[in-house]
């Protein structure tokens, strides 16, 4: 199921580079503009998923497979699911070589596509999990849930490329820090549940950038709260 990106969210672009989009002037408008435009030209989107049954336990949940997804977090998001939509998905190496190319020239343009790559990344997983969601009518789905958020660990990125055979698949692979390269990547685990179940929604209190959140020192947040 190939999907294009075709549009970023050049507001959250604005957010990861410390800027409230409200105080964004004129010139730092059009400079993030022009880099999405780079982003967007030179990303290549590629996914690959597998739908797996869920078990739970005292130390987290277990996929279908036996990968052990430790810790409460994750446990409790997931509660009332009994299946799981696990989903990789990476911009490409071409956007991770555009941003370093201008890291040797120009370290301000440097940051606003980095930023731009991840609000391209973002933009890219919520088109994907659209995608899923249809795969699994009269569902309902808690959002996606990633390692490094809560207190699952990023470790278990490793576990996740191998059930997805995600180097073959999507040449995405993870280095000995557990971080994926290409660096504009993501792994995520979508519950799936066969009935209603409570609405939840991103928060603060999850996140593992809470204690040295710049938004939060500033009274606000990041727009996924």
């Amino acid at each position: 199921m190939p999907i294009t990106l075709t549009q970023l969210n050049e507001d959250e672009a604005l957010r990861y580079m410390g800027c409230p989009p409200e105080k964004a002037d004129a010139p730092l408008r059009a400079l993030v503009s022009g880099c999405a435009r780079e982003v967007l030209a030179a990303a290549r989107p590629r996914w690959a998923w597998r739908a797996l049954g869920l078990t739970f336990g005292a130390d987290g949940v277990r996929l279908e497979g036996g990968l052990l997804l430790p810790g409460h977090d994750l446990r409790e998001h997931l509660a009332g699911c009994d299946r799981a939509a696990v989903f990789c998905a990476t911009l490409g190496a071409e956007v991770d070589g555009l941003v370093r190319r201008w890291e040797r020239l120009d370290m301000g343009r440097a940051l606003a596509l980095d930023c731009c790559a991840s609000a391209g990344v973002e933009a890219l997983c919520d088109q994907i999990e659209r995608e899923l969601q249809g795969q699994f009518p009269g569902c309902s789905f808690p959002f996606r849930f990633s390692p490094g958020y809560g207190d699952l660990p990023l470790a278990v990125q490793d576990g996740l490329l191998e059930l997805l055979d995600a180097p073959r698949r999507v040449g995405l692979c993870a280095n000995d820090s557990h971080l994926l390269t290409p660096r504009k990547s993501v792994t995520a685990i979508l519950g799936v549940a066969r009935g209603e179940i409570r609405a939840k929604h991103r928060s603060c209190l999850g996140c593992p950038a809470r204690e040295s959140c710049i938004y939060r020192k500033a009274g606000g947040h990041c727009g996924l709260s």
